[in-house]
């Protein structure tokens, strides 16, 4: 097996997107358990070679501890099957849906993203899909006659990895999206941002270079936006959760939800029945017609009064 790009940088100059590339890179047919344990093992490597640097070369890269912490932190396995059951304070309202995407346009103007974030956190709302599948999305992916986006499958979804699934989204979304689409060739990468790298001899970070998003890079300016939003327990993966409970309240058949979220019937059923159960009930009610008749005539007139 030949050596990862990663063996080639020299320790004094490791940038968390070496990390991150080099995590993003491991083969696909490695169980989510295996990566970790590769991943714990070569941040162990790194953490117990600091200490041996030479001074120059600390001075050099004196960030290479928050380095080596960020780039391989521990990551949710994006597998239904480990993701807990959604709790209540993780499905969200259309208002407090609404307050997300508004810190994220937000955060997204303060740290100069030029609309990176903002695009990402609102394709990962509309469409209630995994990170892992949103940052894997080329321009045409973007459908905008038709006004649907196709959501590659999952590595680890249930409802089966062959191909795309159509997701009809609305035009608020669309115009969202259209600075990431026009223009762009067909097979680039639909959500891209940019990275930094440490000016030599310096702590300051510049601008490096465009790119797809790697798979930790959410966590961060995440935890700004759910502090700017009010709701500071609300993971990510609360826009998923939100997106199927949507679909059941509105009466969709949980095949079709299922469809949608990449995922399986068994999924739905085990993670959401609850509200599979208010959901059907409500459905139930609509159909619910009068069926006692009406007494009629309920007034008798006696013989001799009536006049």
């Amino acid at each position: 097996i030949p050596a990862a790009p990663l063996a080639a940088v020299e320790l004094h100059a490791l940038k968390e997107d070496d990390l991150l590339t080099w995590r993003d890179e491991l083969p696909e047919e490695l169980k989510a358990t295996t990566k970790q344990r590769l991943t714990n093992d070569l941040k162990a490597a790194l953490n117990a070679a600091w200490p041996r640097l030479s001074a120059e070369q600390k001075k050099l890269n004196p960030t290479f501890i928050a380095i080596v912490k960020d780039g391989f932190k521990a990551e949710r396995i994006d597998d239904d099957d480990d993701t807990s059951i959604a709790r209540d304070n993780q499905i969200l309202t259309d208002a407090q849906v609404g307050n997300l995407l508004r810190a994220a346009g937000e955060i997204d103007a303060e740290q100069e993203c030029e609309g990176d974030l903002y695009r990402l956190v609102v394709c990962l709302a509309a469409t209630g899909a995994r990170f892992a599948q949103v940052r894997r999305m080329r321009v045409s992916d973007a459908q905008l006659k038709e006004r649907r986006l196709m959501m590659p499958g999952s590595y680890k979804g249930r409802g089966g990895n062959g191909g795309s699934v159509p997701i009809p989204v609305g035009d608020d979304v669309i115009e969202v999206l259209l600075p990431a689409i026009v223009g762009r060739p067909k097979e680039a990468p639909l959500f891209e941002r940019w990275s930094y790298e440490q000016e030599p001899h310096s702590i300051s970070w510049k601008r490096s270079e465009r790119g797809p998003w790697k798979t930790a890079e959410l966590t961060r300016p995440w935890r700004a936006i759910r502090q700017r939003a009010g709701l500071p327990e609300v993971i990510p993966y609360s826009l998923r959760h939100t997106s199927i409970v949507r679909g059941l309240r509105n009466g969709l058949p949980i095949q079709q939800v299922a469809k949608l979220h990449n995922t399986s019937v068994t999924m739905i059923e085990r993670h959401y029945a609850k509200y599979i159960a208010t959901a059907l009930e409500a459905l139930a009610r609509a159909a619910v017609v009068p069926l006692v008749p009406q007494q009629s005539g309920n007034v008798v007139t006696i013989a001799g009064r009536g006049r």
